[in-house]
């Protein structure tokens, strides 16, 4: 409970930063996360994490030799996901997803993203879509989910296919984009 009061506090902090009054469901999570292959996904981007739902799933699932890279901006949120997170495959950055590129020096499998794009400015919006493309690999996955679909366009317009699926089992329902390069 207290992780989601702090989730609130937090939305009404900063409303550019965190795109909803509560933290997503694990069923959102799950249902993003079902369609991977995680043997084979050895490099791992999660793009604002807020109190680390997906993340504990990814930890779960990822293979014993991956690495996960976690980006938070939120300096409440990356305090509480390095208390929280003790895994030596996983490194906790409080930087912007614009700046992927600076920590890693290899394509990267999977992207998961819970940045809240349509609240972002154009350019900041461009420079995360870009930069995700630009640091993954020829078959990497890009997972973003929103509230809308007014992301769809924009995510055509940089990846080759965008596959969208709903769920109504999170507050709010969710559109959940897999994007890919082909």
């Amino acid at each position: 409970m207290k992780s989601k009061y702090n989730f609130v506090r937090q939305f009404f902090k900063n409303k550019k930063m965190v795109g909803a009054i509560t933290p997503s469901t694990k069923f959102l999570g799950k249902k993003m996360l079902k369609n991977i292959d995680f043997n084979s996904s050895k490099l791992i981007i999660e793009l604002g994490p807020g109190t680390g739902v997906f993340t504990d799933l990814i930890i779960e699932q990822m293979a014993k030799d991956a690495q996960l890279y976690v980006f938070e901006l939120n300096k409440n949120f990356y305090a509480n996901l390095v208390d929280k997170i003790n895994d030596p495959r996983v490194k906790i950055l409080n930087d912007s997803a614009e700046n992927i590129e600076k920590y890693i020096d290899k394509k990267v499998d999977l992207i998961i993203s819970s940045l809240p794009l349509m609240v972002f400015s154009n350019k900041l919006r461009e420079n995360v879509i870009t930069t995700s493309y630009k640091s993954l690999k020829k078959d990497g996955i890009y997972l973003q989910f929103q509230y809308t679909l007014q992301s769809k366009k924009i995510l055509q317009k940089t990846y080759e296919k965008v596959d969208v699926s709903f769920t109504m089992k999170n507050i709010p329902p969710a559109f959940i984009y897999y994007c890919t390069k082909e």
